[in-house]
């Protein structure tokens, strides 16, 4: 999936979105509200709850979670440690699977962020 690059699988995840709210709209403005709830400035910083949630992406195998926030990490001002860190505290809890995806789409994803 990062091969194609990260901007392209977020746009395939947000394109997804958009066709899934044209059938289903409640549901989409519901997950949408729910998400942006959890994601918005609280006791922990937004760059914390984009570590926390890469970091059950990576455990959970789902490609575009760790992608987007990966990304919303970065964004948020994480820096290539303390991703690599929340990734091996996944990795530590979930063993070969989420070390797996560590090695591989967590880093791509990072060394295509640091090209930008």
């Amino acid at each position: 999936m990062v091969e194609r690059g990260i901007e392209q699988a977020l746009h395939e995840y947000k394109e997804g979105l958009g066709r899934l709210a044209k059938h289903l709209p409640e549901v989409a403005h519901a997950y949408n509200q729910f998400t942006g709830a959890c994601f918005s400035e609280g006791a922990l910083s937004l760059k914390e709850k984009h570590l926390i949630a890469l970091a059950l992406g990576v455990f959970s195998n789902d490609e575009y979670c760790i992608v987007y926030h990966t990304k919303g990490a970065v964004d948020n001002g994480a820096s290539e440690q303390e991703v690599l860190e929340a990734a091996g505290v996944s990795a530590a809890f979930g063993g070969g699977m989420a070390m797996s995806q560590a090695v591989t789409v967590l880093l791509e994803a990072l060394d295509e962020l640091k090209g930008k």
